[in-house]
């Protein structure tokens, strides 16, 4: 994977997440970590013309911010901290991925979310419309979990529409650069009238699970060894609740068909697992771009 990890910092408890995420995700891979402040651009509209001394202070202000915010990067993470200006926050996040070849973007949730749970913002909710690189969310009180935790399990919410291969790939590679265990998971729902006999739903479930396991199974390497679970539950959000989640897991999903190549869109059932996730989800571009592809 690229060796370095862009974590979008504002000066708030989200912003305070996403660097404590950034940073355990870095020091577990081995990678670099760039703590990323983007301000308005320079091209703003007439309404907010040029003023050279508020500019000086603005800047001041993100230098400062960003002071703050590595004060608790533990020092075995090296870490640089960058100042971008564009026309929004998700659109400075990945031009400063590009910039520096890095391998995820980490955000942190919306204000206002409840501990340990996701919460989209208006930031998040762009880079999972536009980015190209596999988006982290982290959930609120990311900063409150001990950085010694490290990444301990990757979980993988495994299916076969298109994107599976790019999942797979993805999850494989992150546990091999950090070390985890590697989980797929496949999501068994009973989403279903009440009026359907519940022994088809399940032995129709089960088949599905196992087909779609057997394919998972079939795409890894010699050297991967991968724990296989089926999530049951009489829906997306009653199968989370009832999975075993490690404080050091990360959950991994693909993003959903509707996105253009190499694009992202969080599908129905990744929106889903959102509301009852406990732990950090990554949300994987259908493809990827080949090495000096423009994008």
């Amino acid at each position: 994977m690229s060796v370095s990890i862009v974590a979008g910092y504002t000066a708030t408890e989200a912003g305070e997440d996403a660097v404590a995420l950034g940073a355990r995700l870095a020091a577990a891979s081995g990678s670099e970590l760039d703590v990323v402040v983007v301000l308005p651009a320079d091209d703003r509209s007439v309404i907010t013309p040029p003023d050279a001394s508020y500019d000086r202070y603005l800047r001041g202000l993100a230098d400062s911010w960003l002071e703050s915010a590595t004060t608790r990067i533990p020092h075995t993470v090296a870490y640089r901290t960058n100042v971008r200006f564009a026309d929004s926050f998700a659109e400075g996040l990945v031009a400063a991925a590009d910039e520096f070849g890095a391998s995820h973007i980490v955000v942190g949730a919306a204000n206002g979310g409840i501990r340990g749970r996701h919460r989209l913002g208006s930031v998040a909710t762009e880079l999972l419309h536009s980015s190209h690189v596999p988006v982290v969310l982290a959930p609120e009180g990311s900063r409150r979990i001990d950085p010694a935790t490290g990444v301990t399990r990757i979980t993988a919410a495994i299916g076969t529409r298109p994107g599976a291969d790019a999942l797979l790939e993805e999850a494989t590679s992150l546990a091999a650069a950090t070390g985890a265990e590697l989980r797929l998971l496949s999501l068994v729902t009973v989403d279903l009238p009440p009026t359907v006999d519940t022994g088809i739903i399940r032995v129709a479930g089960a088949a599905h699970a196992d087909q779609v396991l057997a394919q998972a199974r079939a795409g890894l390497s010699d050297q991967s060894d991968a724990e296989v679970v089926v999530g049951r539950g009489e829906s997306i959000e009653d199968a989370v609740q009832h999975l075993s989640w490690e404080p050091g897991e990360l959950a991994i999903v693909g993003s959903s068909r509707l996105a253009q190549p190499r694009r992202l869109f969080l599908g129905s059932t990744a929106a889903k697992m959102l509301h009852e996730l406990p732990v950090p989800m990554i949300v994987v571009p259908r493809t990827r771009a080949s090495k000096g592809e423009t994008r």
